[in-house]
């Protein structure tokens, strides 16, 4: 009957994706639905999304929070440009209520408070911190999170205790100068050819070969619809990527120094500059062994994994790492997902979120 229950919740999901921070119908959907099956959850003051406490919150009792995010993707599917949920939420919602309701009642609830968070805005690398805000962290001792995994990462019944992502980064900005006659290129410097030389100077930063790591030009705007203008105007975007916080910090300022330099020896100006990041995971090896015995009780000891390490990011990590004593960690979940996470068309086998919500129910209750 539960299995039944997660897979309509997903369908639901699944039927009717919203982008981060417009998640108003998923949250009044998922507050509905908690009702209607007995709970009491509780709407956030000032986002998009919900929690919902179950069992005892005491000083003397651990305090467990199972995290969910809820907002989708926007990319273009079969030639239509349209919300779409390729990163797998509506399944991590639905194996997170799948919890819920199979803790519900259990008696281990009289032993430990279970928060159960429903996350916006994770696609935009936002929402942890949202959440945090809403102050709903702080009484907690551990916070565990699941997320789909590729197959080529974990194959269908196989699941990790830790996915350890890398920390991720965005720049955006934008080249401004003066456009120019095609026949008067002395008069300004050509926004394209100032971009090419942007992507050639970040091929050359390198940091430690040890750390997995890149930095790459991922949007490149510049010129119109008459060919005889050298543009002088270009939007710009960067991704950057590194598998520690220490390295993210040295090539965000090598970064930064080029975008300086090309501002002085071009002089054009560098504007409208927006950085957002996705802090590295810092996973705690409590955390990770309770995982590990959810899994052990689930699907087996065969089909416990090691450590999954990713250089996709994820702002769940953004819980430990703003709150240090806070014990986290993200199960990895096989499901035969294919071709990929983001992928318009991805797909997965439905069997898994059963899988998933038996390993969060498992791994509640082996917390002491």
């Amino acid at each position: 009957m539960t299995a039944e229950k997660i897979l309509e919740v997903f369908n639901h999901m699944h039927e009717n994706p919203e982008l981060s921070n417009e998640e108003y119908e998923t949250t009044d959907y998922i507050f509905d639905y908690l009702k209607q099956e007995g709970f009491n959850p509780v709407r956030f003051k000032n986002i998009t999304g919900l929690y919902c406490d179950m069992g005892t919150f005491s000083e003397e009792y651990p305090k467990i929070g199972i995290r969910a995010d809820i907002d989708a993707l926007y990319q273009e599917v079969d030639g239509v440009k349209r919300t779409n949920h390729s990163c797998g939420h509506d399944a991590h919602t639905g194996m997170v209520i799948g919890a819920m309701l199979k803790i519900k009642n259990h008696e281990a609830l009289e032993t430990r408070g279970v928060r159960f968070i429903f996350q916006p805005a994770e696609e935009l690398g936002t929402g942890a911190l949202a959440v945090a805000e809403e102050g709903i962290i702080e009484p907690l001792d551990y916070l565990f999170g699941i997320h789909l995994r590729p197959i080529e990462e974990a194959e269908m019944g196989q699941a990790s205790p830790s996915i350890e992502h890398g920390s991720a980064a965005s720049l955006e900005f934008k080249i401004v100068g003066d456009d120019a006659h095609g026949a008067r290129p002395h008069l300004n410097h050509n926004a394209i050819e100032i971009g090419a030389d942007i992507v050639n100077m970040l091929s050359k930063i390198h940091i430690n070969p040890i750390i997995p790591s890149s930095v790459k030009m991922t949007k490149f705007i510049s010129g119109g619809k008459s060919l005889n203008i050298i543009p002088g105007i270009a939007e710009c975007g960067i991704d950057l990527r590194a598998q520690t916080n220490e390295e993210m910090d040295n090539l965000k300022k090598r970064v930064f120094k080029i975008l300086k330099y090309v501002e002085e020896f071009y002089e054009v100006s560098i504007e409208d500059q927006s950085f957002s990041g996705i802090v590295a995971s810092e996973s705690n090896e409590e955390a990770i062994q309770y995982l590990k015995e959810g899994i052990i009780d689930a699907l087996g000891a065969e089909n416990l994994m090691e450590p999954i390490i990713t250089s996709g990011g994820d702002d769940f990590n953004y819980y430990t790492v703003k709150y240090p004593e806070l014990k986290g960690a993200m199960i990895g979940l096989g499901c035969n997902l294919q071709p990929g996470l983001h992928h318009p068309k991805m797909t997965f086998s439905r069997d898994a979120l059963e899988n998933g919500a038996e390993i969060l129910f498992h791994s509640i209750l082996n917390v002491k």
